[in-house]
């Protein structure tokens, strides 16, 4: 089943918020199950841990978010529906969400990336006018702020290491810094819920979020990535090659037995 796309101008307002709703949505879902692969393959015990603690926050605000975009699309489609019988130009994900985790250090740098935007992320939607988002944000972002404290914590302990850690976690950042833009990209969608005091302008973000990752790199010794590439397509449904697989292996077990129960 794949979302129909939304008419570009003159949306209504119960669409406009389903749709970014979505997005946040499936922003969460998707680092979710990227976090679930660590599961008995983290360098430490405590952090095989760790990171399927970190999924199962994503996982809480990814139900809550698709719950409400369902329940303001009127297609009376649950969170389930969204989560498991979407096609894959249906995502609306940032690439950043989806693209491989690689090492250790790639997934601390995608961390980094992911949690410091969710930080002033949620702390700005706090403050929406729209009351459900405003709700979901104010337990959000208190977990926002541990997935950071737990990115900085490892970014900085790789950086500083030893001379292969900190190669590698100089790659991981060089590596997903492009797909960063994409998490500030103003489109007709923001421009409307910015407009109506629902979202807060991400023009205003990012100076703050790039602020917040400085620190930490130059904490670990590190530099910070340039690059001119800025890969996008993600909010409107195109999507890297390993992302089919991803889906497949979420969407499995509920496209197998259509209607079941436990």
């Amino acid at each position: 089943m794949t979302v129909s796309p939304l008419p570009e101008v003159d949306a209504p307002a119960d669409l406009d918020v389903s749709a970014y709703a979505l997005r946040l949505g499936d922003d969460a879902l998707v680092l979710a199950q990227q976090l679930c692969t660590w599961a008995a393959r983290a360098p430490e015990l405590e952090q095989d841990v760790a990171l399927l603690n970190l999924a199962l926050d994503l996982l809480g605000q990814a139900r809550s978010l698709l719950s409400y975009a369902g329940s303001r699309e009127g297609r009376d489609r649950s969170e389930d529906d969204l989560a498991f019988l979407r096609d894959e130009p249906g995502f609306v994900n940032a690439l950043l969400m989806e693209v491989d985790g690689g090492d250790f250090a790639r997934t601390m740098a995608r961390q980094l990336y992911a949690s410091a935007h969710a930080v002033l992320l949620w702390s700005s939607l706090h403050e929406s006018a729209d009351e459900q988002l405003a709700g979901i944000a104010g337990k959000a972002v208190k977990e926002a702020a541990y997935h950071l404290d737990h990115a900085r914590s490892w970014v900085v302990r790789l950086g500083d290491g030893t001379a292969e850690s900190a190669r590698r976690m100089q790659v991981g950042l060089d590596e997903l810094w492009p797909y960063t833009f994409e998490l500030f990209e103003i489109d007709p969608l923001i421009s409307r819920l910015t407009a109506r005091g629902v979202v807060a302008d991400p023009a205003l973000l990012e100076p703050r979020w790039r602020s917040i990752v400085s620190d930490v790199v130059g904490e670990a010794t590190l530099r910070l990535p340039e690059s001119t590439w800025r890969p996008t397509g993600g909010r409107s449904g195109r999507h890297t090659e390993g992302f089919g697989y991803l889906l497949a292996e979420m969407q499995h077990l509920h496209r197998s037995h259509p209607g079941a129960s436990w």
